[in-house]
């Protein structure tokens, strides 16, 4: 089994890294591949709602988006993680998801999601529910812990003394590999949902 995670930070071994790996951890003593991809020093641009992506089965621009997109569509589960800028995600993380989602075509359904936010002090929720509605919207089953999954830390390094921040990724780790192993079972049993086909209502005629 295999999950990426995606780390949305410009610094690439800052606290947010911290949460990613003590997670990554637990993935790999539960026998789960863990694949970390560092987005947030890239220089990412937002989606320019051109539809390319339907006719070439890739975004338009090729860059850590598409490079992405196969490692998500391999795997059983997708980590996002992002610090904390005026109570939401770093604006090159927003940009990468809203690509990301939207040029894939392939089915992300009973994927595993997960959303990890980092911050000095507040707008923690307010950004771990934007981020999980990229996992909402797409028939994604999202991973939860015994708390939000938030840690925090300012100064590089600090995350790591937040001792409740850290067992939260643990027991999110956990929860998470318990939750992709108990449906790769299901899928062989059962197979996926039956899908309907998807209704579209526009409100405006």
């Amino acid at each position: 089994m295999k999950v990426l995670m995606i780390n949305g930070s410009p610094r690439a071994n800052g606290n947010t890294s911290l949460a990613l790996k003590e997670m990554e951890q637990v993935f790999l003593k539960n026998g789960i591949e863990a694949e970390i991809m560092q987005v947030g020093s890239e220089a990412v641009r937002g989606c320019i709602a051109c539809n390319t992506c339907y006719k070439k089965g890739q975004c338009v621009f090729d860059d850590e988006v598409n490079l992405a997109a196969p490692k998500f569509e391999q795997a059983d589960g997708l980590v996002v993680a992002s610090p904390v800028y005026y109570a939401s995600a770093n604006a090159t993380l927003i940009a990468f998801l809203d690509r990301l989602f939207y040029s894939t075509g392939f089915d992300k359904r009973m994927k595993v999601g997960a959303s990890v936010v980092v911050a000095r002090r507040g707008g923690l929720s307010a950004t771990f529910d934007e981020l999980n509605k990229y996992f909402t919207i797409s028939g994604m089953p999202v991973a939860s812990s015994q708390y939000w999954n938030s840690v925090h830390g300012r100064e590089k390094g600090e995350a790591a003394q937040d001792g409740e921040g850290m067992q939260t990724m643990r027991v999110l780790a956990e929860n998470m590999s318990f939750l992709m192993k108990s449906i790769a079972l299901g899928r062989e049993q059962f197979g996926l949902p039956e899908q309907e086909e998807h209704i579209f209502t526009h409100f405006i005629r």
